[in-house]
């Protein structure tokens, strides 16, 4: 069963960002690259990081930006990053599924250094310029495992909770410059990363791949369709236009109703 509705086609209407600088980390492929693209499609100038070089320069070629190839999991990411960012979109992520028993202490520490740990040090990185400008938009691009919990799912429900916290830190801090910060909070999203979940929640759950969106993935999902990479965009991108400046320390979901039941 899938619903009616349909992502808009214009994700960045009536937003002008002509004069800001944004910065969108897992810029390569799939909701980063749906970010980067609506981010200049309102006129902003993009600076696209993944740590695959050929997808960041084809994102890159795509919307005028430029392209950088950074291991967010290293401790000196922000190390030939620009510092001169308006709008910093924390996006990138990995996933893996196991039971808490069995899931790798290696695994989580890389979840947790590259979405949280990378945040931090880019907002280290980026905070300065946007207090002296006086404005600043951070998005972060959480989940609904941010606000809610599935088992096998260790290191990615801690990593966003924690990614939830640190984005209330800079609403606080950020306040009084002009600064917000929020987090968007996306159920499955039609992604590579959601693809290659699949086999593995099939394996966790003893299922077959097909069932897997159905029957796990949108289970609790009042919408049953996954939600399309812009749909997300058009949310981060709404963050940082001319009506939603008193929106900060905010987790917005776009979960086709998973949180609400």
């Amino acid at each position: 069963m899938t619903s009616a509705s349909t992502p808009p086609s214009d994700v960045s209407a009536g937003v002008d960002l002509a004069d800001r600088t944004a910065l969108v980390t897992g810029a390569g492929s799939g909701i980063g690259r749906a970010c980067a693209r609506a981010l200049a499609a309102a006129g902003a100038r993009v600076h696209v990081v993944d740590r695959d070089a050929a997808a960041a320069t084809a994102a890159a070629e795509e919307i005028g930006g430029v392209a950088h190839a950074v291991d967010l999991a290293r401790a000196d990411l922000a190390e030939g990053l620009p510092a001169d960012i308006d709008i910093l979109v924390n996006n990138a992520g990995l996933q893996h599924v196991a039971p808490l028993a069995e899931f790798p202490p290696d695994r989580f520490e890389l979840m947790h250094k590259v979405m949280v740990r990378a945040p931090f040090l880019l907002l280290r990185h980026c905070l300065p310029h946007m207090t002296a400008r006086g404005w600043g938009r951070i998005v972060n691009v959480s989940s609904v495992h941010g606000l809610r919990a599935s088992a096998f799912k260790a290191g990615y429900v801690a990593a966003k909770h924690a990614l939830e916290g640190l984005s209330k830190v800079a609403a606080l801090e950020g306040a009084p410059h002009g600064i917000t910060s929020n987090c968007v909070n996306p159920g499955y999203v039609r992604t590579p990363l959601v693809e290659q979940q699949i086999a593995a929640q099939a394996a966790a759950h003893g299922i077959a791949p097909e069932r897997v969106v159905g029957e796990v993935m949108l289970d609790r999902s009042a919408i049953k369709r996954l939600i399309e990479p812009a749909e997300v965009a058009a949310v981060a991108v709404w963050l940082c236009g001319p009506h939603t400046g008193y929106i900060t320390g905010s987790s917005l979901p776009v979960d086709g109703g998973w949180s609400a039941a």
